[in-house]
């Protein structure tokens, strides 16, 4: 009621349409709120949010942008909170997880049996991609809720099933999802070490026991960056991704063929998001932003190893593997002057021999991890 200015979407303004305050809406593109804003210091100005604005609202964008202290933050009751309410779940068990202006395929990292999402949907037509997705994927019986215009007059609640959804939503809905997985289905697991098959690719790549290995040791968090440097068909960065919450990731490839399939496999896996760079170490990891990781897993030379342990944030991690004669004297080396942990991985796998089943062995890789102090 005090606000000089309100700046907010059509449907803001039309609730709050008692108020003479100047009215400003969202700009286009949004990131030139930020600009609208800053041209507003030293008037009293009010952005309006729906619910909690900093759960996967404007509120993280504004506070990045212009700090704690050029903001009051008044939260209300989301629809996250709505939701769990009115479906009796309860928060501390559930996944809340937003699609909106964001590809439907960032769900698949959460789609583990039993669990339950709430999920921000783009509009009418969010459920029905789902239900698809959550179908393709071996979910087909999962459950889904549309909660619809929660709290007001015209609320409305549609339920059914992935497999044979068929309803029509609302265009402003939340979307809640009980996971069910299909009788046969092949689920990935949520935890490091996919199975190679789940990536496309030329077989170049770390495989599945020791990009496990790897990534314990590269220990991903929210947030965080990976520089995924020779990352092949990127199975390393897309995991990264995968295993914490808004954690990034930066796969430099040099090929073309093995960055089409990075990109084919991050979409395919739920990390569209996956930034991936034409180009060679060590003149391609120039102007990336700051890792708090790095995998060499290709393009091993002194040279990258010293950029990359330059670039890397306090307690950054680094892992290095090598499966060839030279790269693991390079990794000796490097291990002598720098110290870090140095292993030698062999894995054997049970294969037919004739009528009986012997052990074949992978290539041994020799491995370097260390932490930058």
């Amino acid at each position: 009621e005090e606000a000089e200015v309100i700046v907010g979407g059509a449907r803001h303004h039309a609730l709050t349409d008692t108020l003479t305050a100047e009215r400003i809406s969202w700009p286009s593109p949004f990131d030139a709120l930020i600009d609208t804003l800053q041209g507003l210091r030293g008037r009293r100005a009010v952005v309006l949010a729906t619910g909690d604005p900093l759960w996967f609202s404007v509120g993280e964008r504004l506070v990045d942008a212009l700090g704690t202290d050029a903001l009051t933050i008044h939260p209300q009751l989301s629809a996250f909170q709505l939701s769990a309410a009115r479906m009796g779940w309860a928060m501390s068990v559930v996944e809340t997880l937003t699609v909106h202006g964001r590809p439907v395929e960032t769900l698949l990292p959460a789609l583990v049996p039993g669990a339950r999402l709430l999920v921000l949907t783009s509009g009418a037509d969010t459920p029905r991609d789902v239900a698809a997705l959550l179908t393709r994927a071996g979910f087909g019986p999962s459950e889904m809720t549309v909660l619809a215009a929660l709290g007001g007059p015209s609320e409305a609640r549609i339920a059914g099933r992935a497999e044979t959804w068929s309803e029509t939503a609302p265009a402003l809905h939340t979307l809640a999802i009980t996971l069910h997985a299909a009788e046969g289905a092949d689920i990935l697991p949520a935890a490091f070490g996919l199975p190679d098959a789940a990536f496309e690719g030329d077989g170049t790549m770390t495989k599945r026991e020791v990009r496990a290995i790897t990534l314990g040791k590269l220990a991903p968090r929210p947030g965080a960056c990976l520089w995924d440097v020779g990352a092949g068909c990127g199975s390393v960065a897309i995991e990264w991704m995968r295993a914490a919450r808004q954690a990034r990731a930066v796969a430099i490839e040099p090929r073309a063929d093995r960055r089409a399939y990075m990109a084919t496999n991050a979409t395919a896996l739920g990390v569209p998001g996956l930034k991936i760079i034409e180009g060679s170490a060590p003149e391609a990891l120039v102007g990336l932003p700051s890792p708090d990781a790095v995998f060499l897993g290709g393009g091993l030379s002194e040279e990258t190893f010293h950029r990359s342990m330059e670039a890397l944030r306090p307690h950054g991690r680094l892992v290095a593997n090598a499966v060839t004669i030279e790269s693991e004297g390079l990794l000796v080396a490097l291990h002598a002057a720098h110290g870090g942990e140095l292993v030698k991985i062999a894995i054997q796998r049970a294969e037919p021999v004739g009528r009986l089943t012997g052990w074949k062995p992978a290539m041994p890789v020799t491995q370097l991890s260390l932490v930058k102090r």
